[in-house]
């Protein structure tokens, strides 16, 4: 461009200042490049009042004015499209948000307490309480519909009015606790001394519960077995000490097991009855599974270890062997109480199994009832040992070489290692909790799914606890139109409308919302706890359940 440029201000608007080589001007471009809006802006509250904020002139510049401040290289098209465009006004809509309030600490006394926290955290007596506001809230329990909670901060205010102020509660509450323990230890005194009581005069309480457990079902089976095995293993060992034959060494040491793990047996019976405690709040139904993994490790050591090595010592070191005529005799005696016994387990088993809807292969192997199983495995492992030492001890007597005998010993302890590792794999099992059958987990499953409050559910967890418990555990998505629809079938529909109706302000609006609010939560819990309900009712065997809320 070859032109005469007049010489610009430094506060140029677009173009720099010009610059000339020989008779060539150059005018360059800028890069910055402000933009000047005068136009009316109009802001929109949440009223619909409009507020005017723009420039000094409501109206907006001339184009000449315009003109003027951009400087001389631009041309009147430009100013006509910069006046159409200035005259549109901008419309910004403010959007009403209710403010975000900070929930500090003192809002946690809008929390409720029950009676009994406040009594014992608080120090307040039950008469003190007569005086607050009470509430009723729905009840977490099973056998109560509601129960009465207070305001923490109405107990705190009277825990103040009661005792004067927080360091002479913090003294009241340090004294109780100093008496607790002081209680706890004459307790355990007292327990003592009333052990020692009993064992002096008698026990004179009538039989307890537990003792009440060996009379029947898997006490039963297992009291049993404690005396039959007892008295076989007084006649075994008088016949290992009259013939000294290896086999019936081994038929002695295995009913000492027997005898023995059976009472291990029985101990974890009787503590399987306790009563929950808070350190142990579902309760001791896994000693049975304790106790009889125990069983099988001592089967193991005592039984299969001391069979391999009496059978071993008489393979390298044979002797000759007395008369077996009494050791054939026992042997007798000991198949006749030992199938006693076993059909006494067999018949407990299959009772049961048919009372769980199972097979009898079933229920032994899932271990339902570890008890009456170690009795099973035991006494099927002694009538097969005595089938094994007879034939032993006939070959040994018709041939004259004692290594059939050694060789006999070798072949009951293998029989008690196979059962002992048996018992040790399936209680470990049952130990870690296993998971219950696909089939009835799919039965939980579809019980929830059919719910119409329930929209899906995640991550399903059926625990086997032992003894036909379940443990039963989902994350669950609740439909929230049917949980309101549930809630709103409780309320009557026109004072429901007069009150949204009423609404005026933002505050009228927090107000009903946080009320109906507070109530549909209280409806999802509702619902949480019929499906709950409904779970233990129809699958006896569900004793926890928990349910998460997605």
């Amino acid at each position: 461009l070859r032109c005469q440029a007049a010489p610009l201000p430094r506060s140029c608007h677009g173009w720099q200042a010009s610059t000339k080589s020989g008779s060539l001007s150059y005018i360059l471009p800028c890069n910055r490049l402000p933009v000047q809006l005068m136009s009316q802006v109009r802001v929109y509250t949440s009223n619909g009042q409009k507020k005017n904020l723009g420039s000094e002139d409501a109206n907006g510049s001339n184009p000449e004015e315009t003109q003027r401040k951009v400087g001389t290289g631009q041309d009147t098209s430009n100013a006509g499209q910069k006046q159409s465009f200035l005259k549109e006004p901008i419309q910004v809509k403010v959007k009403a948000v209710l403010k975000k309030r900070e929930y500090g600490p003192k809002y946690t006394q809008n929390n409720f307490i029950t009676g009994v926290r406040a009594i014992n955290e608080f120090c307040l007596k039950s008469s003190d309480l007569d005086q607050l506001r009470k509430i009723k809230r729905r009840s977490p329990h099973d056998d109560t519909e509601t129960f009465t909670v207070y305001l923490r901060a109405d107990v705190e205010a009277k825990s103040l009015e009661v005792w004067g102020s927080p360091e002479a509660l913090a003294r009241e509450r340090k004294r109780r606790k100093e008496a607790e323990i002081k209680y706890r230890e004459n307790l355990f005194r007292n327990q003592r001394l009333l052990r020692e009581y009993k064992e002096f005069f008698g026990n004179t309480k009538p039989r307890s519960s537990a003792a009440a457990m060996f009379f029947k079902g898997p006490g039963k089976v297992v009291m049993v077995a404690i005396c039959i095995n007892g008295l076989n293993f007084f006649f075994k060992l008088l016949a290992w000490v009259y013939t000294g034959s290896a086999s019936m060494f081994s038929e002695a040491i295995h009913s000492l097991a027997d005898t023995c793990n059976q009472a291990l047996l029985a101990l974890g019976i009787s503590q399987s009855a306790r009563t929950p405690d808070p350190s142990h709040p579902y309760g001791f139904t896994n000693m049975r599974y304790i106790a009889s993994l125990i069983s099988g490790v001592g089967i193991f050591m005592m039984g299969a270890g001391l069979s391999w090595y009496h059978g071993i010592m008489g393979l390298l070191h044979p002797h000759p062997i007395e008369s077996l005529l009494w050791a054939y005799c026992i042997l007798a005696g000991s198949l006749v109480s030992e199938g006693a016994t076993l059909l006494v387990a067999i018949n407990e088993i299959r009772r049961s199994a048919r009372a769980k809807g199972l097979s009898f292969y079933q229920y032994v192997v899932q271990s339902r009832d570890p008890s009456t199983n170690v009795v099973l495995l035991e006494d099927a492992a002694a009538v097969l040992s005595v089938a094994v030492a007879a034939t032993c001890m006939s070959l040994t007597s018709l041939t004259g070489n004692p290594y059939y005998d050694s060789v006999g010993s070798l072949g009951v302890g293998t029989l008690l290692g196979t059962v002992s590792a048996f018992l040790i794999y399936t209680n470990t099992e049952a130990l870690l909790g296993r998971s219950i059958q696909p089939e009835q987990l799919q039965r939980l499953t579809e019980l929830l799914e059919s719910d119409p409050v329930v929209r899906a559910i995640h991550d399903v967890k059926a625990t086997d606890m032992g003894m036909s418990k379940v443990r039963f555990k989902a994350e669950v998505d609740f439909d929230g139109r049917v949980v309101t629809r549930s809630y709103l079938e409780k309320q009557d529909i026109e004072q429901l409308l007069q009150e949204i109706q009423q609404v005026k302000t933002l505050e009228e609006l927090e107000a009903f919302m946080l009320k109906h609010g507070e109530n549909i939560i209280d409806t999802l819990g509702a619902e949480v706890d019929r499906l709950e309900k409904d779970l233990k009712q129809r699958n006896p065997d569900v004793r926890h359940v928990d349910l998460e809320i997605l």
